[in-house]
């Protein structure tokens, strides 16, 4: 589901949950006892409100490359013990493993590189378990007691703003970036003053950045210049 400004609604992912529950366009109710983020009054940057949690990615690459690796080493090692138990000998490059391991040194460069390997692929999951992702998704702000959370994508947003830039008089170009934290907007004009620009330029973003919703209003920052003139 999308409105006319081509935004997007998203709800957590649940891995019970099939693909279709988990489209783009869905949404969730949360427990009805959680903290709720009220939404700002006032222009970007000018109101508090309450720290609301950014949506979980799913993960579903890493993990199941992960468990992948992780049931193909123990089947591989399983199926060896099986074998060497039934009086089969052990394949080979367990014997040359196990050797490897017992006769080289803690030092040895081969080893060194082997625990640095394994450090940074175990970082790189601690990583992916600890930060949620989803960075394309800006958290909405809710209300009520059984608010629904909502996000909005970051490109519909910067879509949106600059549709919003492009409406003001003497605006020629503009370019917005959006974070969760700052909104970028860089704009050419070629009549009126600048500084009248800047000023309608700067009213007409913040309504509009109001307008979104989002639980953690932006900082606002506008660049404006004159536009180069042809000939």
């Amino acid at each position: 589901m999308s409105d006319d400004s081509g935004s997007h609604v998203y709800r957590e992912q649940d891995p019970g949950d099939s693909d279709a529950d988990n489209a783009r366009v869905s949404i969730a109710k949360r427990p009805e006892d959680e903290q709720y983020a009220a939404a700002p009054s006032g222009l970007p940057g000018s109101g508090r409100t309450r720290k609301v949690r950014r949506f979980w990615s799913g993960r579903r690459v890493p993990a199941a490359l992960s468990a992948a690796v992780i049931l193909g080493l123990a089947g591989l090692f399983l199926y060896d013990i099986a074998s060497v138990r039934a009086d089969r000998k052990a394949m080979s490059w367990r014997v040359t493993l196990a050797h490897q391991l017992a006769t080289r040194h803690l030092d040895d460069v081969w080893i060194i590189l082997g625990a640095a390997v394994a450090a940074a692929l175990g970082l790189w999951l601690l990583v992916l378990a600890l930060t949620p992702g989803e960075r394309a998704v800006l958290p909405m702000a809710r209300s009520g007691t059984a608010g629904v959370r909502a996000g909005i994508d970051r490109h519909a947003a910067e879509l949106v703003l600059r549709d919003r830039a492009m409406e003001v008089p003497g605006v020629r170009s503009a370019r917005i970036d959006v974070s969760r934290r700052k909104v970028k907007a860089r704009a050419t004009s070629h009549f009126r003053e600048l500084e009248a620009v800047r000023g309608d330029l700067t009213t007409a973003l913040g309504e509009a950045v109001r307008q979104l919703g989002l639980a953690r209003p932006p900082q606002l920052s506008i660049h404006l210049q004159r536009s180069e003139k042809k000939g």
